[in-house]
């Protein structure tokens, strides 16, 4: 499922980063690929607020869908 759709509070896996390769080094940059735990704190229309590597991210809902977990 795109981590749009993911429970606020669950930590979830990421599955697929689906992206060209270009996005892929960028999402890695911010500590997201495959095999990575996130934890949702927020989800508001689409964007999505995570816990990853010991850092908030805001992600906006066109970077989020593209997140498989």
């Amino acid at each position: 499922m795109p981590l749009t759709m993911a429970p606020v509070g669950e930590e979830v896996t990421v599955k697929k980063v689906l992206a060209d390769e270009r996005s892929k080094r960028h999402f890695a940059s911010l500590g997201i690929a495959e095999g990575t735990k996130l934890t949702v704190f927020s989800s508001v229309q689409g964007s999505v607020i995570v816990k990853v590597c010991g850092a908030r991210l805001a992600l906006d809902k066109n970077m989020a869908v593209k997140i498989l977990v």
